[in-house]
């Protein structure tokens, strides 16, 4: 489970809490090394100055310390380590997206049609209708034959993260037991 820009917050780790105390083995490695952020500009600073390219293979190589039958998982910047794992590495068993969505032309192999994928975000999140995470999103529900797209109302982008003003309580409630669900049937 890869964080957000704002690092590896005390949200993110509540979330992944809330997956372990369900039973399953969550990973959640640090791409900041111990940094965090209190604003998405400054966040976007430091991804600017490692860059993106850097940001995803510290994805991958942390992920190829693990088994390969994982469900990966992202959150809003996370989900390019994520998705170019669930999409590029042999034995992917799934893959959850929280507030963003890349084209599937954004690596190297196409999406597999039979790799499950789920996508939560806000209805009305500028970064993910604005940026055009929204028609990616669509484009992959299409693509893969296990695939659901959730939209939550509201504007907020990082709502599942409770250590952040943006937290959301209901669509989280709403957002993990669509998780738990999804992570059950595979």
């Amino acid at each position: 489970m890869f964080h957000h820009i704002l690092g590896k917050t005390k949200g993110i780790e509540a979330f992944a809490e809330q997956l372990r105390s369900a039973g399953h083995t969550v990973h959640v490695p640090d791409l900041f090394d111990g940094r965090t952020f209190s604003s998405l500009e400054d966040g976007l600073e430091f991804v600017n100055e490692i860059g993106s390219e850097e940001l995803i293979e510290r994805g991958v190589r942390v992920a190829s310390e693990l088994s390969r039958d994982v469900i990966y998982a992202g959150f809003s910047l996370g989900v390019m380590p994520a998705q170019k794992l669930a999409q590029t590495r042999e034995g992917a068993k799934g893959a959850i997206f929280f507030h963003a969505c890349l084209p599937t032309s954004a690596f190297e192999s196409p999406w597999q049609p039979d790799l499950p994928v789920q996508i939560h975000a806000m209805n009305e999140d500028p970064f993910f209708v604005e940026d055009g995470d929204i028609d990616a999103a669509r484009e992959l529900v299409a693509l893969a034959n296990h695939a659901e797209l959730f939209q939550y109302e509201g504007k907020e982008h990082l709502f599942t993260d409770n250590s952040l003003p943006s937290y959301d309580a209901d669509a989280m409630k709403l957002v993990m037991k669509r998780v738990l669900k999804f992570l059950a049937n595979w």
